[in-house]
C-alpha cells in the first residue's frame, strides 16, 4: 500500500502521464491510477490515429487558439511551450515532423509511438501503474486531500493530481468521473458541453449525400445576427445526421451559443473561382453541350451524389436542356455553388466530441501550479479544467503544459509542506 508521501495521479491520459513523469523527475514517489488495462487510450485516436501532439508555434499563438480562459494557461504554456514539448518527445526517442498549419506529428504517423514512449518513460521513472478506477477523494478534518478511493483499493497520498479527462469519447475512459470528485471537495463545475464535434443539420439534404467527402471547399459559419463566427477552407463530410470532417469539427468550437443563437453553414464549393469566373465556366459547359440535360452537364462540376440535391434546390427541372436555362436560373445555380446553405440543428452528443468544453472553474485553481484553492493537496490538469482549444495540436499542448505544472506543483507541495511555489522545473 502507498505511504502518505506518495503522489497519486488519477488518469493515465496525456495530462496524467506528464504529471506523473514530472513529479518522478523531481524525486517524488508516484502512483498512476488508470481504469483501462493500457495508458493513453485517447491519445491513440487523436489526429486520426497519427497523434497531432502539439503545434509548432509560440506560447502566444497557442493562447490565441484557446477560446476559453486563455489567460489561465499563460504561465503553464510559457513554462512548457511547444518547443520544449517537441524536445521532450525527441529525447524520448520519437522523431517528429511538422505539417500544414504547423501541426506536429511523429514521423511514423503512429500515435502508438507517443504512447509507447511515455509508457517506457514511466517504467524507467519507476512510476507504479495501477489498474483501478478512482471513485472518490478522501480528506482530513481540515479539508485537505489525503488519498484516493478506488473500486479495488484505497490509496493514501501526500498529494493527488486529478487528470481524468472530460466527458468526450467515454469508451477511452473519459466519463466525467473527475467532475464529481472535484465537486465533492468544493469545486464549481461549469456544465460540460461538446467542443470539436460533428453537427446535426435541419432537413434531409445531408442524409441524401451521406458518405460524400468534399476537399478544398471553403465554409463560413454565420449566426442569426448574420455575424460570421468562423471561416476556413479544407475538408468536410456529409453524414446521415448532418456534417462532419476536420473543417466542421474546427467550426463547432466557434459555435458556443447553441440554444441562444441559431447557426448555418455556407459552403463555397468552388473557392478557387470568383463569381465572374464561375459564371464563365457555367456558360462554357452549357455551350459545349447545349442540348444535354442540366443534371448531366453538372457532372463536370459536382460529385454525382450532390447533383440531385443541387437540382432540387435550384428549382430547375433536372431534365431541362441547358440551352433552355435562363439567365436568372443560371444565377440561382451560381449562388448555390458559391453558398450551399446547411442550417444547423445543434451539435452531436458530447460522447462524440473530441474535446469537452466546461469543467472545473479555473478561478479556483492556481495557474502556476494547478493547485486547488479549495482543497490543499489536490492538483488538477488537462481536460478536466474549463479550458479547451481549436484543432491543430493545441488541446494536447494544454494537456502537456498543465500536466507538467501539476506534477511539479505536487512534488513541490510535498517538499516544502506549505504548498507549491511553481519553481519545480
Amino acid at each position: 500500500m502507498a505511504d502518505s508521501n506518495e503522489i497519486v495521479v488519477v488518469g493515465g491520459g496525456a495530462a496524467g502521464m506528464m504529471a506523473a513523469l514530472t513529479a518522478a523527475e523531481l524525486g517524488a514517489d508516484v502512483r498512476l491510477l488508470e481504469r483501462n488495462p493500457k495508458v493513453g487510450r485517447k491519445i491513440y485516436i487523436t489526429g486520426k490515429g497519427r497523434c497531432n501532439l502539439t503545434n509548432d508555434c509560440s506560447p502566444a499563438q497557442v493562447l490565441e487558439n484557446v477560446p476559453r480562459n486563455p489567460k489561465f494557461l499563460m504561465s503553464a504554456v510559457t513554462r512548457f511551450p511547444p518547443e520544449q514539448v517537441k524536445a521532450y518527445f525527441r529525447a524520448l526517442g520519437v522523431p517528429l515532423k511538422t505539417e500544414r498549419g504547423n501541426r506536429v506529428f511523429p514521423e511514423s504517423d503512429k500515435a502508438a509511438d507517443i504512447v509507447d514512449a511515455l509508457f517506457l518513460a514511466l517504467r524507467r521513472s519507476r512510476v507504479a501503474i495501477t489498474e483501478d478506477r478512482a471513485v472518490s477523494l478522501f480528506t482530513d478534518e481540515t479539508g485537505a486531500v489525503t488519498g484516493v478511493q478506488g473500486e479495488h483499493g484505497r490509496y493514501p497520498a501526500g498529494a493527488v493530481v486529478l487528470a481524468t479527462g472530460g466527458a468526450s469519447y467515454p469508451g477511452t475512459g473519459s466519463t466525467g468521473d473527475g467532475y464529481a470528485m472535484a465537486e465533492a471537495v468544493g469545486h464549481t463545475i461549469l456544465p460540460p458541453k461538446p467542443s470539436l464535434v460533428p453537427l446535426e443539420a435541419v432537413g434531409e439534404d445531408c442524409k441524401a449525400m451521406q458518405g460524400l467527402s468534399l476537399r478544398n471547399v471553403a465554409i463560413k459559419v454565420r449566426d442569426d445576427r448574420k455575424k460570421t463566427v468562423y471561416a476556413e477552407q479544407g475538408e468536410l463530410l456529409f453524414t446521415h445526421f448532418g456534417l462532419s470532417g476536420p473543417l466542421i469539427l474546427s467550426a463547432s468550437a466557434h459555435m458556443r451559443d447553441f440554444g441562444k443563437r441559431q447557426y448555418h453553414v455556407l459552403i463555397d464549393l468552388k473557392p478557387a473561382l470568383d463569381e465572374e469566373k464561375l459564371d464563365q465556366r457555367l456558360l462554357r459547359d452549357f455551350g459545349e453541350s447545349p442540348n444535354r440535360a442540366l443534371h448531366n452537364v453538372l457532372e463536370g462540376l459536382l460529385p454525382r451524389l450532390m447533383i440531385p440535391v443541387m437540382v432540387k434546390r435550384s428549382g430547375i427541372p433536372g431534365d431541362t436542356p441547358v440551352n433552355a436555362v435562363t439567365r436568372g436560373q443560371r444565377r440561382a445555380l451560381l449562388e448555390l455553388l458559391k453558398g450551399f446553405r446547411v442550417d444547423i440543428a445543434g451539435p452531436r452528443p458530447i460522447a462524440e466530441a473530441i474535446v469537452t468544453s466546461g469543467g472545473v472553474k479555473v478561478s479556483e485553481v492556481d495557474p502556476h501550479t494547478m493547485a486547488s484553492k479549495k482543497a490543499p493537496g489536490l492538483f488538477l490538469a488537462g481536460e478536466l479544467l474549463d479550458v479547451d482549444a481549436y484543432t491543430g495540436g493545441f488541446n494536447l499542448q494544454i494537456a502537456w503544459s498543465t500536466g507538467r505544472a501539476a506534477g511539479a506543483g505536487a512534488a513541490q507541495f510535498l517538499q516544502d509542506g506549505e504548498g507549491a511555489n511553481g519553481h519545480g522545473f
